[in-house]
């Protein structure tokens, strides 16, 4: 794991996404915990696009794991770095009172910051796979304010049984669906979401395939980051302060 001394020109900011923690995976867990001690506490700020937790039933949610991470989080907030999040499709539901715990500001999805002086669309990446439609219409109903509502008013245990159905339901559909180009990022959406923002640069998650993609859209030079997930190993994407990047996987050594 590559180091830097303070919040210094070398790396700017770090951008992770799809880490899916669970207590079934507590290798994970300390790989997170280890990245949050070591590096995020040294740069300016940090970036989770989503998927932080493999499923959130809601911020009352009082599992050990749910506490550990807020603690990590915050004393990286703590010591200077600013983090932001933006909700992926397991952990949509949380809010900004788990967001005050773990001292982070939650984005909207997508949004455009600045990384080492350049505007940046950052998203989630889900809104990207156009071509699932099945799943595009679940998105739909999920992120609906009243869905939620209802859903987080049932009993703690009710919504811990509802996050481990739909666990099972999400694992079916990828098997279905792992010989076709369903779930990945979608050309046309790719290109539509850069003109509609303007930006020469968009990093997105979810699709678990990290990959840099130079491209050329309407003319102009475009590059689409994608990060990986954290199910074996690590990945972040480090952005230097002349806007080079890096984009490595974490391994516990």
């Amino acid at each position: 794991m590559a180091h830097t001394a303070g919040h210094d020109a070398a790396v700017c900011a770090l951008l992770v996404s799809d880490l899916h923690l669970d207590r079934t995976r507590p290798r994970i867990t300390e790989l997170f915990l280890k990245f949050l001690r070591e590096e995020a506490t040294r740069v300016a700020e940090l970036h989770i696009l989503g998927d932080l937790f493999e499923a959130w039933i809601g911020d009352d949610d009082d599992a050990p794991l749910v506490t550990t991470v807020a603690t990590a989080l915050d004393s990286v907030a703590n010591a200077g770095t600013r983090i932001s999040f933006i909700r992926g499709n397991r952990d949509f539901l949380i809010g900004h009172g788990y967001a005050s715990r773990a001292g982070f500001s939650i984005l909207n999805d997508p949004s455009v910051v600045m990384l080492a002086g350049e505007a940046v669309l950052l998203l989630h990446g889900d809104l990207l796979c156009w071509d699932d439609s099945a799943y595009q219409a679940v998105r739909r109903q999920v992120r609906d304010p009243h869905w939620q509502a209802a859903l987080l008013a049932r009993p703690l245990a009710e919504r811990r049984a509802f996050a481990a159905q739909a666990r099972a339901s999400s694992a079916a559909h990828q098997s279905a669906m792992s010989s076709l180009e369903v779930g990945d990022a979608s050309e046309t959406a790719v290109q539509e979401y850069f003109r509609r923002y303007g930006v020469r640069r968009m990093i997105h998650g979810h699709t678990h395939r990290p990959a840099i993609h130079d491209l050329v859209v309407d003319g102009m030079a475009r590059q689409r980051i994608v990060l990986g997930d954290w199910y074996e190993q690590g990945s972040v994407l480090r952005v230097l302060a002349d806007g080079r990047i890096a984009l490595d996987g974490l391994t516990l050594n």
